[in-house]
């Protein structure tokens, strides 16, 4: 990987078609993201991460993880056996919203690195892993759709094709991450920021606050600037790419 990518170098010039491609695709995802009826179809991505972000840090925390649903209103729930409260569940239940943040810089460094290949393998791998702990049909279905678009591109897609798809699957993580922790807060707005004197249901923030005694606010606002930060960080390393 050439790594002379500099911004105040950036032109279109100098950018080349693969890195005029990056950014068409990011301004894409800004767009798509930010309309009511592709989001409601687009979230279902970050939904996968989302939960999977949850899954990963139980199991690391020693708790049992009992299962994974998805459903068609874009909401999921992970479910997992252990101590209801301590570090165990706080991680558990922070891990969630900074999930797709942390895959797409991931992802982001494969593109950077132009391992492609690597990416859409672990792409599929992660995904079978999931499958494994699926619940439900809907959560099935949204899983198989999205590891077998993955598999098409390597089958019968070219170089471009697959790193245009590593960028747009990667750019939807970034931005819509963003967005779903926008809604969070507006979601928690909306309902009174959950319940007191029990374990709240409303969302991750609600429940951390119970968990922690630190405000749900707080936490919204760790999610937000980790998942800005993440974009600036997974821009970056995309338009580095260079084979």
């Amino acid at each position: 990987m050439n790594s002379d990518f500099s911004w105040d170098n950036l032109s279109w010039d100098s950018l080349g078609d693969e890195r005029v491609m990056v950014i068409v695709l990011g301004v894409a995802a800004i767009v798509l993201t930010g309309e009511r009826t592709t989001w409601h179809v687009l979230r279902n991505v970050v939904t996968i991460a989302h939960e999977g972000g949850h899954a990963v840090i139980a199991l690391l925390m020693g708790r049992e993880l009992a299962g994974i649903k998805l459903h068609s209103d874009t909401s999921g729930v992970t479910l997992s056996r252990g101590k209801p409260r301590g570090l165990g569940m706080i991680f558990t239940a922070l891990a969630g919203y900074p999930a797709p943040a942390v895959m797409g810089v991931g992802l982001a460094a494969l593109i950077g690195l132009d391992l492609i290949t690597v990416l859409l393998w672990v792409v599929v791998g992660l995904l079978a892993v999931l499958l494994t702990q699926i619940r439900n049909a809907f959560g099935v279905l949204t899983v198989v759709v999205t590891g077998g678009a993955a598999v098409a591109v390597m089958v019968w897609g070219n170089e471009r094709t697959a790193l245009g798809f590593a960028c747009a699957v990667t750019w939807l993580l970034l931005i819509g991450g963003l967005r779903a922790v926008i809604e969070l807060q507006s979601s928690r707005r909306a309902q009174g920021s959950g319940r007191r004197g029990g374990p709240p249901v409303t969302s991750d923030a609600d429940q951390l606050a119970w968990l922690s005694h630190v405000p749900g606010v707080f936490w919204v606002t760790v999610f937000f600037l980790l998942s800005l930060a993440s974009i600036v960080a997974g821009g970056w390393l995309m338009l580095s790419w260079n084979p």
